[in-house]
């Protein structure tokens, strides 16, 4: 059986202003109908009342004349044509009425019937003694009155509608203005403020955009006062470290050859490691890094790093490309990539090189959980004490330096997947057959400016 699709309503209906237009249009239009309602009913009673009054008061002056044998005034007469069945049986039971319907015809009228009228009877001698008096004129009032309620009302709408959309307008405009630059603080851009000018002045009196403004503004102010804070720590620290490691690592080389020697030239080629480490990602956090562009070849570049490494690393290239790239960095994220890998996952690893993508698999148990939500994490691993959470998060910041994309998932057949994009170079006589460039001349690949889809890798 095929399933019936649920219908889905256009995204712009979910905006506050197409709900806010809504809402206003449909209050609009019940005040509206309420008061037409009102007014009409209370014009149409007081018309009607008047034009009974003058009826029976007619009727009065036809009775008298009936009963002193009179003949009866024009417009009335004993059962007349056109008199309503209904006034006709209450005037034979003994009884007044009145009633508004046709009246008698008139010679001329193509219908047959007259204009409307308000029939008043009485009874007489069994029969009706009936009167009219014509009532088109009142019925062109209230015509007259139900046009202008309508016209008025729907006048009403628009203005109302007009002038409730600008004011929610606003409103909408300066929220999307909080969420762009809440968008903005999350890319990194930690100086994007709002700045509302209704919080420049605390005593003035703010509505909740303006709060929720200001508060945004605040957050990012210590958000970026606490990073920095952290990244001075960080780069302080290094540079204080260099210099004792740098005659620790003298004086290692100085102990007598054996095995407590060579733990302490261990640990310190380690020290030594991490703290170059912490200086590279000072430098990338303070975005000073001057990159080096140039044209590879991307196959040897990866082979290289391979070779360099040391390990066991399967390549395999296919239609591998050109890349405008700064040769050095490059080396240094396949270089973490790789030994990433080796260190967290479980062979065979396997680096793979398909035009302007470089990938590096593995078969071991895939990327923690906590690091797919929030990405590589300085100093946090998911283990005891296997790395300290730098090498991809030193990869993912070089990887931004030279506009290149890393991304972090599962391998088809289980494991973990660093996928690396790099700008393809493309030279300005390789057009299309149109004529058009493929790409301007070195590319610099920067549609992703955060350099992350979300996904996260191994730590290192």
């Amino acid at each position: 059986m095929r399933r019936r699709r649920r219908f889905r309503s256009p995204s712009w209906t979910a905006s506050l202003t197409w709900k806010s237009a809504v809402f206003l249009t449909a209050m609009c239009c019940t005040l509206a109908a309420l008061l037409g309602i009102l007014v009409h009913t209370a014009v149409t009673r007081q018309t009607v009342e008047h034009a009974r009054e003058k009826a029976l008061a007619r009727l009065e002056v036809v009775t008298d004349a009936y009963e002193a044998g009179e003949p009866l005034p024009r417009g009335s007469g004993i059962d007349p044509p056109g008199l309503p069945a209904s006034l006709r049986s209450l005037a034979a039971g003994g009884e007044r009425g009145t009633v508004v319907a046709d009246g008698p015809h008139r010679p001329g009228d193509p219908d047959g019937q007259g204009g409307p009228a308000m029939w008043a009877a009485g009874p007489a001698d069994g029969r009706a003694l009936a009167t009219w008096t014509d009532y088109s004129h009142s019925a062109r009032t209230i015509g007259g009155l139900d046009r202008a309620i309508i016209g008025s009302s729907l006048l009403a709408i628009a203005a109302t509608l007009l002038v409730g959309l600008f004011a929610v307008g606003r409103v909408t405009r300066r929220l999307h203005q909080s969420a762009r630059v809440a968008r903005r603080i999350s890319a990194g851009d930690l100086d994007a403020r709002v700045n509302d000018p209704r919080t420049a002045r605390p005593v003035r009196a703010q509505d909740e955009v303006a709060i929720v403004a200001g508060a945004l503004d605040t957050m990012a102010s210590t958000l970026q006062r606490k990073l920095q804070t952290e990244q001075r720590f960080t780069a302080d620290v290094a540079h204080e470290l260099r210099t004792p490691l740098t005659g620790l690592s003298a004086a290692a080389e100085l102990l007598p050859p054996g095995r407590p020697a060579e733990l302490v030239r261990d640990r310190v080629k380690a020290m030594r490691a991490l703290t170059e480490d912490l200086l590279e990602i000072s430098r990338l956090d303070a975005r000073t890094e001057q990159v080096d562009l140039a044209v590879h070849d991307l196959a040897p570049i990866a082979e290289r790093v391979v070779r360099a490494s040391g390990t066991d690393t399967e390549v395999r290239v296919s239609g591998a490309a050109r890349v405008e790239t700064d040769r050095r960095r490059l080396e240094r994220v396949i270089g973490n990539l790789v030994a990433n890998a080796h260190r967290h996952g479980e062979p065979p690893v396997v680096l793979s090189v398909d035009g302007a993508v470089v990938t590096v698999t593995d078969r071991g148990p895939g990327f923690p959980a906590y690091l797919l939500d929030g990405g590589p994490q300085r100093f946090r691993t998911d283990g005891a004490g296997k790395g300290h959470g730098l090498g991809l998060t030193i990869a993912l910041g070089q990887a931004q330096a030279i506009g290149a994309r890393l991304d972090f998932g599962s391998a088809p057949d289980g494991g973990a997947l660093a996928r690396l994009t790099l700008p393809e170079y493309v030279r300005l006589d390789d057009a299309d057959s149109d004529g058009n460039p493929g790409a301007d001349r070195g590319r610099r690949g920067l549609d992703d400016p955060d350099g992350s889809t979300g996904n996260s890798p191994h730590t290192s």
